[in-house]
């Protein structure tokens, strides 16, 4: 366990410092949904409306942007060839690495999200609502973009590719997440139903994630 918490604040260290891709991710949020009021006006019931789609789509974009240094940074010091012969499982050592990512690229969206509601109009009830499906939902879009990540980690520009293979699989996180903030917002009992959903997409991207990103590691390197 020693190993994976060395590589957990390594990769965490790596995410945070200067084109790592953690602050690129932030201020992207930042800019997107801060610009959303000017391009709206001044109807402030539509801004509230659109407010939880706004947020969810910023914090999407926002995973994408540093997901191509997952796997390059290994790829380049030759820490790859380590990971796949060391003692530990490749699946486990995908999912520390994921789980390093979220805690440095997603996790500062989460606790920004509040202030960006305000910024939107948004109520009290949306705005917990819209913090909590972020929190459950934000993981399974880093775990699906490991598969994106890995499939790419000997291409030198894959960033667009990533993109490209994630965004269809993010959709139902996105979709289930959304919709549980409006059925939170317009009634209570809707909430429930996509709010569990979304805690299941994560758990299956949680196995599923690592296995098929730890087999695409596995072909890029065999």
């Amino acid at each position: 366990m020693g190993a994976l918490a060395a590589l957990f604040a390594r990769d965490l260290r790596l995410s945070v410092k200067a084109g790592g891709g953690a602050l690129m991710g932030v201020l992207f949020f930042l800019a997107v949904v801060t610009l959303m009021p000017f391009s709206i006006g001044p109807d402030l019931p539509l801004l509230a409306r659109i407010g939880p789609a706004v947020l969810w789509i910023g914090a999407l974009l926002a995973t994408l942007l540093g997901l191509d240094r997952m796997f390059q940074v290994d790829q380049e010091d030759g820490t790859i060839d380590v990971l796949l012969t060391g003692g530990h499982a490749l699946e486990l050592v995908v999912l520390v690495k994921a789980a390093a990512h979220w805690v440095a690229t997603s996790l500062p969206l989460v606790v920004a999200a509040p202030f960006m509601g305000l910024l939107l109009n948004m109520d009290a009830t949306a705005i917990g609502a819209v913090t909590l499906t972020l929190l459950v939902g934000t993981p399974a879009l880093t775990l699906i973009g490991t598969i994106g990540a890995a499939l790419t980690v000997s291409l030198r520009r894959g960033g667009v590719l990533i993109a490209i293979l994630v965004l269809p699989l993010a959709v139902p996180t996105l979709v289930f997440g959304v919709g549980a903030v409006l059925g939170a917002v317009t009634d209570p009992a809707p909430f429930l139903s996509p709010m569990l959903i979304l805690a299941a997409l994560t758990l299956v991207a949680g196995v599923v994630g690592p296995i098929a990103a730890a087999a695409a590691l596995r072909q890029s390197e065999g």
